[in-house]
């Protein structure tokens, strides 16, 4: 079962505290697996793999997180999907969790007609060599968290100063840029169904304790 949440707009600080709130309720056993789906105001995430280089210079707020990764900018047109699931019930390592996360990814974006995929050496999802989406993923006693940053509508300017893993900011793209018919909202819908899909395939070890 999955538990998709659509926020609208929210504050990063507000996210990342109902996140970490629901990792501890999801340990306990007390909700689903849940997917928050929502945007954030502009600012910059930096992850454990931050490189000096990566954050030139920003006029967004910056915070520095538990997740996996670099740098990652976050505004109006991006949507942010957070997966608090399970690990260790579905049999999935965290390296298997980011390659489902891309999966789902490179499915909602075909029905776009994009076709993406992965590039060798990188996390995240690629079209036509650049790059569309950006993951990275946190584990509190076996329990994911974090998760993607797919450009949709997203203004790439906002980027200027900022190289996420060693890219320059015209490495990365956007959903309207590649598909300009694309919908905003089919593209929501799609990346919703595609979680759904692919989760409820997934094997959920729980479900033989009970």
């Amino acid at each position: 079962m999955l538990d998709v949440r659509e926020l609208g707009t929210v504050d990063y600080q507000e996210a990342w505290d109902l996140q970490r709130r629901l990792v501890m309720e999801r340990a306990a056993g007390g909700i689903p697996d849940t997917l928050l789906l929502l945007e954030h105001p502009h600012v910059v995430t930096c992850g454990r793999g931050l490189r000096a280089r990566s954050l030139v210079a920003t006029a967004h707020p910056v915070f520095h997180v538990e997740r996996g990764g670099d740098v990652t900018y976050h505004g109006p047109g991006q949507l942010v999907g957070y997966p608090i699931v399970h690990l260790r019930e579905r049999g999935l390592s965290v390296g298997a969790w980011l390659r489902l996360i891309e999966t789902c990814l490179i499915d909602a974006l075909a029905e776009a007609g994009l076709e993406a995929g992965r590039l060798k050496g990188f996390t995240g999802v690629w079209c036509e060599g650049r790059k569309l989406a950006s993951i990275g993923v946190a584990a509190r006693s076996w329990v994911a968290y974090h998760g993607f940053a797919l450009n949709v509508t997203t203004d790439l300017s906002q980027l200027r100063g900022l190289y996420p893993c060693g890219l320059e900011p015209e490495q990365l793209s956007s959903v309207k840029e590649l598909a300009p018919d694309a919908r905003p909202q089919a593209v929501r819908a799609a990346v919703r169904r595609a979680f759904e899909r692919h989760l409820a395939l997934a094997p959920d070890l729980s479900a033989a304790k009970r």
